[in-house]
């Protein structure tokens, strides 16, 4: 095999299963001081599955505004916020004034949205067609971002129209914070991703099954007369890292998740098995992997990571190992 390109480590969280900010906030400190790359939570407003989801969600811009002030190195951001939660030029407007507070740290994960049931709880609307909605917010979020201060931008789509707008407030990021697009739609998803990404994701699965998406992403990318080198691939993965066996089995318990299923579609194991295992996605060219740490209390399995498969990775980062 070649070399592997160097590998970012983010924290992901899923505060829609019961999360206080207090309890957010000890995570994504932990993180920053354990030296990970950014914190990202889930957009979403409703558990899923089993559990009673208390003590509630968290808004996820007001949340990560929150952390903007608390703390001072880690990027922030969403994974993803769906475009049926908020207008267009409200999330504009939301993003770039979060990147103000945190100094430049925001990146905006946008999804068409999937969960139904989530917006009949808070009576959200959910049109059939929302992928339209989609590629229209991007359009219009990027180009409010895009104008020069002092110009006005509009916009006339099927589903928004802006008239006369200032276009304010600027975020620090020029020309904007960073977009994530992520998904298995084989056509409007990478060619969306091609135009308007920094970076493209899939989640969930082993290195195999997401073969076929980074590749058709990265022909959208050349098809769009793009660098295909220049669109970050990332994966996220569910995290379940233990000292030995038994420590993994616990904490897939502990989260009620079979080990075994984990160790076939997350990311699952020994520190060394992880290793292993982020060389396997390493040889897909992503370089940067999204840990779900669904257990936010478990601040050891945080620490573990970053003192026994961080370092393990240092080569890696500087293009230095190969794997077999």
């Amino acid at each position: 095999m070649g070399r592997m390109p160097g590998m970012d480590l983010r924290i992901f969280t899923e505060p829609q299963q019961g999360a206080s900010y207090d309890a957010l906030l000890r995570l994504a400190q932990t993180s920053e001081e354990c030296a990970y790359d950014a914190f990202f939570r889930s957009d979403h407003y409703l558990v899923m599955g089993d559990g009673d989801g208390l003590p509630g969600p968290t808004d996820a811009w007001t949340h990560l505004a929150g952390l903007a002030r608390e703390t001072s190195r880690i990027r922030l951001g969403t994974l993803v916020s769906p475009v049926t939660f908020r207008f267009p030029g409200i999330l504009a407007i939301q993003v770039a004034q979060v990147d103000q507070m945190s100094g430049g740290r925001v990146e905006l994960g946008l999804g068409a949205g999937w969960f139904e049931a989530e917006h009949r709880a808070y009576g959200i609307p959910f049109p059939p067609k929302r992928f339209d909605l989609f590629e229209e917010q991007l359009a219009i979020i990027t180009g409010l971002w895009k104008t020069p201060v002092g110009e006005r931008f509009g916009f006339a789509g099927q589903h928004y129209t802006l008239e006369d707008s200032p276009a304010l407030p600027k975020p620090v990021q020029s020309p904007h914070p960073p977009i994530i697009i992520g998904g298995g739609g084989p056509r409007r998803t990478p060619a969306l991703a091609a135009r308007y990404a920094a970076e493209f994701n899939l989640g969930f699965a082993g290195p195999e099954a997401m073969r076929p998406g980074f590749e058709r992403v990265r022909a959208a990318c050349v098809a769009a007369g793009r660098d295909p080198d220049s669109l970050v691939l990332s994966a996220a993965l569910a995290l379940c890292c233990g000292k030995d066996d038994a420590q993994v089995r616990q904490r897939a318990d502990a989260i009620r998740r079979d080990a075994d299923e984990l160790r076939r579609d997350g990311l699952a194991g020994t520190p060394d098995e992880l290793v292993e295992r982020i060389g396997q996605y390493a040889e897909l060219g992503v370089s940067r992997l999204y840990l779900q740490v669904l257990d936010i209390e478990d601040l050891d399995q945080v620490e573990l990571v970053a003192s026994d498969v961080v370092p393990q990775l240092e080569p890696l980062r500087r293009g230095m190992i190969t794997f077999t």
